[in-house]
């Protein structure tokens, strides 16, 4: 069975996404589907019709949410940020899910105190922030059924990144491995991490350089960069 994987495209961040997409497809034991979310796509399908909002740090910052009728309402697939660099395997993401729940993701209880983050973006604060950064949707679930173009284009913010849209007995927890925040899960968990998400900003911005797991990104982009082939 081939795994279906999106990746959220944002043109200021190309090198990101290709990087995400390198140490993914590197490390899975399994086929792997991988689709890039790019905005001017969906808006050429009309999936897409939203205003620009001034908030919206990312080009996928709601397009995510659109990841359930591009399959049809059918199956299970995975979303995560371009800022995601793989050390783990994602076929182990598709072990023992539970067809009762709509979501899976990490439920962080995060409070950065950077101000800002990425290129100047303003860093904001609201309830359960990044859960919706890496998530697993059942996609024939009735509750993500709620996702119509109409919902994801027209609803607020705060009702899709905080899943209002399904009931909270019907997300699923992911180990927090999977979406390992850069420069804060390091505090309380002393394991290795599955994914590591660079949310505050990553290596690949000039004032990014220093932060916890740069090396190992600057490598896998080195690596792949040396490939003759290019995602």
């Amino acid at each position: 069975m081939k795994l279906n994987f999106f990746i959220g495209y944002d043109s200021k961040e190309d090198i990101a996404y290709r990087v995400c997409k390198y140490t993914l497809l590197k490390r899975a034991s399994t086929d792997v589907n991988v689709f890039s979310l790019k905005l001017d796509e969906l808006i050429s399908k009309k999936l897409y019709t939203r205003n620009v909002d001034p908030l919206a740090s990312t080009q996928f910052t709601y397009s995510r949410f659109l990841v359930p009728k591009l399959m049809n309402y059918k199956g299970w697939a995975v979303f995560c940020d371009c800022d995601f660099i793989f050390f783990g395997d994602v076929a182990n993401l598709y072990n023992d899910l539970d067809e009762s729940k709509a979501v899976y993701c990490v439920k962080h209880d995060y409070a950065p105190k950077e101000k800002h983050k990425m290129d100047g973006q303003k860093q904001t604060i609201y309830p359960r922030k990044n859960w919706s950064s890496f998530i697993i949707f059942n996609c024939n679930h009735p509750s993500t059924k709620n996702l119509s173009v109409e919902t994801v284009n027209r609803e607020t913010g705060s009702y899709l990144h905080q899943f209002k849209w399904c009931k909270d007995e019907e997300i699923g927890e992911l180990d927090e491995r999977w979406n390992w925040l850069e420069g804060w899960t390091s505090n309380s968990n002393q394991n290795k991490p599955y994914a590591v998400h660079f949310t505050r900003g990553g290596p690949w911005f000039s004032e990014w350089q220093d932060v916890e797991f740069a090396n190992e990104w600057i490598e896998e982009r080195d690596e792949y960069l040396s490939k003759k082939f290019k995602l």
